[in-house]
């Protein structure tokens, strides 16, 4: 078994708690489907959001909604570059798996599929 790293993003509507509760838990549900994750398997998620997002902790609804009671998390605010996307949630899951680099599908939902065109 190795560990791969699944990368996602997603635009947030709002800088709003439910705007963001509603970001993570549809970004967290797409990875885990595309990838076929039980989240038991999952080493740890770090959780990244741009400074125009300051209402609440992703990594608090991905516990609460999602199952990651026993996932190490941690949130940090993502880098602060000029013209890059604005209100960003971005997702980092390790995951214990057999698959290969080749075989992992990382996600990019609403205005974040623009950070990875070459996804599409």
């Amino acid at each position: 078994m190795f560990q791969r790293g699944i990368r996602g993003a997603i635009s947030v509507e709002q800088n709003s708690s439910q705007a963001l509760k509603d970001a993570t838990i549809e970004l967290l549900n797409e990875m885990i489907d595309k990838n076929s994750i039980d989240t038991k398997d999952i080493a740890f998620a770090i959780f990244t959001i741009t400074k125009d997002i300051d209402v609440d902790f992703p990594a608090k609804f991905a516990r609460l909604y999602c199952n990651f009671s026993n996932v190490p998390m941690m949130c940090y605010n993502e880098a602060d570059i000029k013209g890059s996307i604005e209100k960003c949630l971005r997702i980092l899951l390790v995951v214990n798996t057999n698959k290969s680099q080749l075989e992992i599908k990382h996600v990019y939902l609403k205005e974040a599929q623009k950070l990875r065109q070459d996804l599409k």
